[in-house]
């Protein structure tokens, strides 16, 4: 990171940064070509280590691309607030970002699944322990990415 005045390194800031954000952008590589999804999100840490849950169609060039190549990029934001000067050159934006890689699998088994989906809904309503008919699980495929490297920013 150029800016290492507005990294973070603090475990707990970082995942106050994840705990803020409501949208991942995942960027997959589509034979050379750049295809960025925004996708709502759940996720949880095993150790140091970022598993973030997905949940959307059996298939589409998402599903497609998981199995084509797995290695991913993703993109956070939160707080993101325009900083207005007098010239143009001094306007600037304050925000808390993060950014990483890691690899895409698709969820198998109910059980991962019901984990994922509850992650998903805990992180995007503050509710945890929902509840999932079998129907509903079978409607959709989960997947998740396990972060190999991620770098956090905060600029506010």
């Amino acid at each position: 990171m150029r800016r290492t005045d507005r990294e973070v390194t603090d475990p707990e800031k970082i995942q106050d940064i994840v705990n803020r954000c409501t949208c991942c952008r995942i960027g997959f590589n589509d034979s050379g070509e750049v295809y960025i999804v925004p996708l709502n999100f759940g996720y949880q840490k095993n150790g140091d280590t970022y598993v973030v849950y997905f949940h959307g169609a059996h298939e589409g060039r998402k599903i497609d691309l998981i199995k084509k190549n797995p290695k991913v990029g993703f993109e956070m934001d939160t707080n993101y607030k325009l900083a207005e000067a007098d010239i143009a050159c001094a306007y600037s934006a304050r925000f808390q970002s993060l950014i990483g890689n890691g690899t895409m699998e698709i969820v198998d088994g109910n059980e991962e699944k019901l984990i994922g989906l509850n992650l998903i809904m805990e992180h995007n309503t503050g509710k945890g322990a929902w509840a999932f008919d079998e129907k509903m699980i079978n409607a959709v495929t989960v997947f998740k990415l396990i972060v190999n490297e991620m770098s956090c920013k905060d600029h506010l």
